[in-house]
């Protein structure tokens, strides 16, 4: 059975992915729950046109990552943190922190779910690099620099 996808299914496909499937779970599961419709010439055609749609849409999409990726890769981030006497900080610095920095010194707003430190957890002073997703595809390696509250 072929079918159309409305919303993204786990471990099926994204929206607008024309998937086979056996008929039970697309008509006790897929379809009643609002994910997929059946494929035929008219769900065909309207596939088509939210296609064309998309592809504008992502052409505009694409300018705004490239211009918010410049300006996150421009100059190192700089978090302040309350540091012990032995150089540790106290608390670990998180995708929170960096997303703040981020909001702070760019003018840039990340979701902070989207951000990945490389080195793991940050608990000591120094320079580290996180990954931040802007999109499907569309990651920026950013660098930020833990230092000392003065």
């Amino acid at each position: 059975m072929e079918l159309i996808l409305i919303k993204n299914v786990e471990k099926l496909g994204y929206t607008d992915d024309v998937v086979n499937v056996r008929p039970g779970y697309g008509l006790n599961f897929l379809i009643p729950q609002g994910l997929a419709v059946v494929k035929n010439s008219s769900t065909t055609a309207q596939l088509a046109q939210r296609l064309k749609g998309n592809e504008k849409r992502e052409a505009k999409l694409l300018e705004q990552f490239n211009e918010i990726s410049a300006r996150l890769q421009s100059a190192p981030l700089k978090i302040v943190a309350k540091v012990g006497t032995t150089g540790k900080i106290f608390g670990s610095v998180s995708s929170y922190h960096v997303a703040e920095a981020i909001k702070e010194q760019l003018q840039v707003q990340v979701d902070r779910r989207k951000i990945t430190i490389n080195e793991g957890e940050v608990k000591a002073l120094g320079t580290y690099t996180a990954e931040i997703g802007l999109g499907a595809s569309n990651k920026v390696t950013v660098t930020f620099e833990v230092v000392a509250e003065a």
